[in-house]
């Protein structure tokens, strides 16, 4: 299967959080699958690494690529297709980073891994729960 995760997702699996289910570790995990991880996601943790409100071990632009690469999770980039797809869906979500997940999860044909339900709700995107 292919994945895309949800940054909180990401940053649980980083930190052996418990809220992670052990369905969604085995699936990140799982060498057969596709994991990947957007660049959208490295810029809601950095900006909220800015902020004050997620703190890291290190800073977030050596500590989320280092930590992508030596879990084998594929950097998925941001282009101009799933930018343009934001007007195609439903005024559920108004979190831009949420949105553009999910523009590149329908663009690319993945499912998203999270437990944010604001996405869950988009009826056009595939979602592990």
């Amino acid at each position: 299967m292919r994945f895309l995760l949800d940054t909180h997702i990401f940053l649980w699996f980083l930190n052996g959080d418990p809220q992670l289910s052990p369905q969604f570790r085995a699936h990140i995990q799982d060498p057969n699958n596709e994991v990947y991880l957007s660049v959208v996601s490295v810029w809601e943790a950095t900006i909220k690494y800015q902020l004050g409100k997620l703190p890291l071990p290190e800073s977030p632009e050596i500590y989320l690529p280092k930590q992508r690469i030596r879990h084998q999770i594929d950097s998925l980039p941001i282009n101009e297709a799933s930018i343009t797809n934001l007007i195609k869906l439903p005024p559920l979500h108004r979190d831009p980073f949420d949105r553009l997940l999910i523009c590149q999860a329908i663009q690319h044909d993945l499912t998203i891994i999270t437990v944010d339900q604001e996405i869950i709700n988009y009826p056009t995107v595939q979602i592990l729960i």
